[in-house]
């Protein structure tokens, strides 16, 4: 068995790059290690099922990752590097290097689910409407100073001045029409830098549907600090709207940039299909909120 270890050197603050993770790989017995770029695809060739990749990056990182797992049959390890690090919240990893070097070793694994859509994937979620916008604008250096709250930054400077758009989302439980603010499809519990998705898992064979309608900032707060608070889907409000589907399609009046897993991937419409428990991934345990 081969431990192929991906590090993005561009992640986070940079700090936890492929030295930084190989040597405590080591340390806790981990072996067969091997070095590795996503910018250079030769090694890909050579994984084989029963193999370990671990990607030490961001979400964007992790989902390239696991797009090569599920072609070969390997095994998934995160090793939490990004700005968000969403997916890893849903395995609810530890936050101590060493510790999750030591899961590591263990060969503790789960099943997840992973959301298709065209050719590509995503582990964590696809944006479309204001929650695209901290990938489209949030810069290296602003990552780097703020982390996660950068997200938050972007959404503040951007939420006053946008008017929504026009949507029909079409799930298993029906269709809803409307203008949005912002439409969300989550494989998982968390997204946008740790916001929780209420009644959500990773491995509960359901996309979430969180969309939300053009409102004040006062409004769009404390509708957020109430289901926050309280822990339950919002379901429909008249500010949000929460659907479970193991299917979803967006069609929007005009093209719309869809972003997926920190990384732009094409335009509206979007159509999503959730493969259940098909990710071998490494961890002790999927979170449920």
């Amino acid at each position: 068995m081969t431990t192929w270890l991906i590090a993005n050197p561009k992640a986070g603050d940079g700090q936890r790059g492929a030295d930084f993770w190989s040597q405590r790989l080591t340390d806790v017995g981990v072996t067969g290690l091997e070095t590795c770029d996503l910018e250079d695809q030769g090694w890909m060739q050579r994984v084989q099922s029963g193999d370990r990749v671990l990607a030490a990056g961001g979400d964007g990182s992790v989902n390239r990752a696991a797009a090569l797992c599920l072609d070969t049959g390997a095994t998934l390890g995160i090793l939490p590097s990004g700005t968000a690090n969403d997916f890893a919240r849903n395995l609810g990893l530890p936050e101590d290097p060493v510790a999750l070097c030591e899961l590591i070793a263990s060969g503790k694994t789960h099943w997840l689910d992973v959301a298709r859509f065209d050719d590509q994937i995503f582990l964590n979620v696809a944006h479309i409407g204001l929650g695209t916008w901290p990938v489209r604008e949030s810069s290296g250096q602003t990552k780097r100073l703020l982390g996660r709250f950068s997200y938050v930054a972007t959404l503040l400077r951007r939420v006053t001045d946008k008017r929504g758009f026009r949507a029909i989302i079409e799930c298993e439980n029906g269709t809803v029409a409307g203008r949005w603010l912002s439409i969300a499809v989550a494989t998982g519990a968390f997204f946008g830098g740790g916001n929780e998705i209420p009644e959500a898992s990773a491995n509960d064979g359901q996309l979430d549907i969180v969309a939300v309608k053009p409102r004040s900032l006062l409004r769009l707060l404390l509708t957020f600090l109430r289901v926050r608070i309280l822990r339950r889907s919002p379901g429909h409000t008249d500010t949000v709207v929460h659907l479970k589907s193991p299917w979803c399609r967006v069609v929007t009046r005009k093209p719309k940039t869809v972003t997926a897993d920190g990384d732009v991937a094409g335009k509206t419409p979007l159509d999503v299909t959730c493969q259940p428990g098909c990710l071998n991934v490494i961890c002790e345990q999927v979170v449920s909120t």
